[in-house]
């Protein structure tokens, strides 16, 4: 028998802040007994349980692992621009004239995520 991710683990200056937002951009929640200055902070949404935990170094280099996000109701361009406005900052345009590609965000701590194509945009092609 094999085995199954149960979340995935980000370190953090502030866990809680940094789940706060990422609970906003999955449409997730915090768990109940998650308050600030705690060690632990996990988020659960549709798509990803995300368990964020308090590290006192600071990110450095580029992330070796990220997530890719795929919005469900906007257009991958109204998905960054409602990211943008919950605090990630951009990174990277990797977005191309014919409509393909990505955009590269990092979140309020500088991890790096990116945003795909919603799957209507790319039924489209």
């Amino acid at each position: 028998m094999s085995s199954l991710i149960r979340h995935v683990t980000i370190d953090a200056a502030d866990p809680y802040v940094l789940a706060g937002f990422w609970a906003q951009a999955l449409d997730g929640s915090l768990a109940d007994d998650d308050f600030p200055g705690d060690p632990m902070a996990l988020v659960t949404s549709a798509g990803a349980t995300l368990l964020f935990i308090k590290v006192d170094d600071r990110k450095a280099v580029k992330n070796r692992v990220h997530l890719d996000l795929q919005p469900q109701d906007l257009t991958r361009d109204e998905e960054v621009q409602r990211l943008l406005s919950l605090g990630a900052t951009l990174q990277g345009d990797h977005r191309r004239p014919d409509g393909s590609g990505w955009v590269t965000l990092h979140d309020p701590e500088g991890n790096e995520f990116c945003v795909e194509r919603s799957a209507g945009e790319m039924a489209k092609d």
